[in-house]
């Protein structure tokens, strides 16, 4: 009898915590519309989901009963109780027109004279709760000329590399292309003279696309001189919250800031911002020589309590502010899984916090780490808001890597608002495509969004990829153009702290090379495209297999670098991660 009455008691517990429901509803305006993109965050696990085109949404959640909270650009932020057996309508009121203007959706490429109506159809029709939408051929004849916001940002292939190691599918939003190219820094090329940039640019068949070309665009910007570089003035900001009580998390940022620390000069500054149980300037100002102090500092941390980040970003903004040095490096790095649970928590919220103390001349760098409730998507618009980069932190290898060995480049920025416009020539190019600089739905959706440059590092090697569909072929039975202009590109920036916007032009002749016989760098370059596409699910290389993917990668990979050797590593395991997958719905991969 006692065994009948623990049974049935495990069946009971068992049924209320494995019990799923399906909470159904809709999002509109005043006026009945529907809202779309509506971001939907429940207020007890902190998961985020996303209205659909008819601004319908279903959540899966164990409670009938839950609560949660709204958020659209231009509207006011909405609170609602769900219950699994009623349908949920939500109306959202405009904000007043004062307020919408505070900021706009900022976009990761524009296409010159597109219609933004023109672009939504890539996206329409099919109900989605993606966030990023790829980007599509365009044509040249019409659209000649594209352009994108580059920055230095590379936490996108940490972050797959962590799901990817951990068995995990990576969710394809988690997938930036730009940001895995970034990460490898690939042949870096010194600007000539007294120019900021150097441009080199390569056009090669296309290893997944026989009926395409590849044309590579490579910018290197120049490093600064390591005996004259200007004096520090960093703001050490750290979530000390309950949720970085996690070995990946605090353990690892506190060997991460060791390793910074090292790395500092008596006429740099160092002040130790935390906030979480405990919030407030736990060192204040003290020179780069006092490495004991500050070291002793770090050791102390305790993670604790909720998670302020408001309260803590205000007042390193704040700390910087005080000690600004004039034609220094002034900077705040802010340390976080992302996962702000008091005062401002939207990504909204923070954008317009960020956007406010970025006007002060202050910098950002924000290091991303921990697992489960990591919240890249914050993370990444503080740093984008914020003047500044970001990069996350999965293991000590990636923390020396980022602090150490590519410490200037995370540290030092020798160019802000960094615009790249390519203008291609329709008599060589039919249609184009840009790989990665995808854009959010809500960014398209808006049709005052706009773009703007970002941040570029010292020493920084970008390579940005278009897929090309070619006129009628012009090759001449050698296989070479005839000679003429095959693109004109044009880099606008401004220099750290000044005003004034500065150009730097370079034309780009129609050579072309077979891709077996192009320079390396670029042919693992196109490995590492392809991967970001198969992760994305791309519709452009759906019908590749992961052994072609592995056979690229393994060909065009330098076995001597380490990180391309590691890379390899990654993409035979996804490839058995994928086709596992595969064969559980009954379409097994070709081994």
């Amino acid at each position: 009898m006692k065994a009948v009455c623990h049974i049935v008691l495990f069946l009971l517990i068992s049924s209320s915590v494995f019990s799923q429901y399906y909470l159904r509803g809709e999002v509109k305006d005043e006026s009945g519309n529907s809202l779309q993109n509506v971001t939907i965050i429940n207020i007890r696990t902190g998961y985020v989901y996303r209205s659909g085109t008819l601004g319908s949404f279903g959540i899966l959640t164990n409670q009938q009963i839950d609560t949660f909270s709204f958020y659209l650009d231009g509207f006011r932020p909405e609170r609602a109780v769900a219950n699994a057996d009623q349908y949920l309508s939500v109306k959202m009121k405009l904000l007043p027109s004062s307020v919408i203007n505070i900021r706009r959706d900022k976009l990761s490429s524009l296409i010159r004279n597109m219609r933004r109506d023109e672009q939504r159809t890539w996206f329409t029709g099919d109900e989605t709760y993606a966030s990023i939408i790829e980007n599509r051929f365009v044509n040249a004849q019409r659209f000649p000329n594209t352009g994108m916001s580059l920055n230095v940002d590379r936490a996108s292939y940490s972050n797959i590399r962590r799901f990817i190691t951990l068995n995990s599918m990576v969710p394809p939003d988690a997938v930036r292309i730009e940001e895995m190219l970034n990460y490898f820094n690939l042949d870096y090329e010194e600007p000539k003279g007294d120019d900021l940039f150097s441009i080199k640019t390569t056009l090669t068949t296309c290893p997944w696309n026989p009926a395409s070309r590849l044309y590579y665009i490579q910018q290197s910007a120049r490093k600064l001189n390591l005996d004259t570089l200007p004096p520090n003035n960093l703001v050490f900001l750290i979530d000390v919250s309950g949720s970085m009580d996690m070995t990946n998390r605090m353990p690892l940022l506190k060997s991460a800031f060791r390793l910074l620390v090292s790395n500092l000069r008596a006429k740099d500054s160092v002040a130790i911002v935390v906030y979480g149980g405990y919030s407030g300037v736990m060192l204040n100002t003290v020179s780069g020589a006092e490495k004991d102090t500050i070291l002793k500092t770090i050791d102390q941390l305790t993670p604790a309590g909720a998670t302020p980040g408001e309260s803590g970003i205000k007042l390193a903004y704040s700390v910087a502010r005080n000690h600004f040095i004039k034609g220094g490096n002034n900077r705040v790095i802010l340390a976080t899984d992302g996962d702000f649970n008091v005062g401002v928590k939207s990504e909204d919220e923070l954008d317009e916090l960020i956007s406010r103390q970025s006007e002060s001349g202050v910098y950002l760098t924000c290091l991303g780490v921990g697992m489960g409730n990591y919240k890249d998507s914050k993370i990444q618009t503080l740093a984008r808001r914020g003047n500044g980069n970001f990069a996350y932190l999965d293991n000590f290898k990636e923390a020396e890597k980022v602090l150490m060995k590519e410490f200037t480049q995370t540290l030092y920025a020798v160019a802000d608002d960094v615009y790249m416009d390519v203008g291609f020539n329709p008599d060589y190019v039919k249609e184009y495509r840009l790989v990665g600089y995808d854009n959010k739905v809500g960014a398209l959706n808006d049709s005052l969004a706009v773009i703007e440059g970002g941040e570029i590092g010292s020493g920084q090697s970008l390579i940005s990829v278009f897929e090309i569909i070619p006129q009628d072929d012009k090759t001449d039975t050698t296989g070479k153009l005839p000679p003429g202009k095959f693109a004109e590109i044009q880099l606008q920036y401004k220099k750290p702290n000044q005003k004034d916007v500065l150009k730097f032009s370079w034309s780009s002749p129609a050579v072309i090379t077979p891709f077996s016989k192009s320079e390396k760098c670029y042919r693992f370059t196109a490995a590492v495209a392809l991967f970001g596409s198969m992760l994305r699910s791309s519709q452009f290389t759906r019908n590749l297999t992961w052994n072609e993917v592995v056979n690229l990668a393994a060909a065009t990979s330098n076995p001597a670098d380490l990180l391309q050797k590691e890379f390899v590593s990654i993409v035979q395991h996804a490839k058995t991660l994928y086709a596992r997958t595969k064969k559980k719905k009954g379409r097994s991969e070709e081994n």
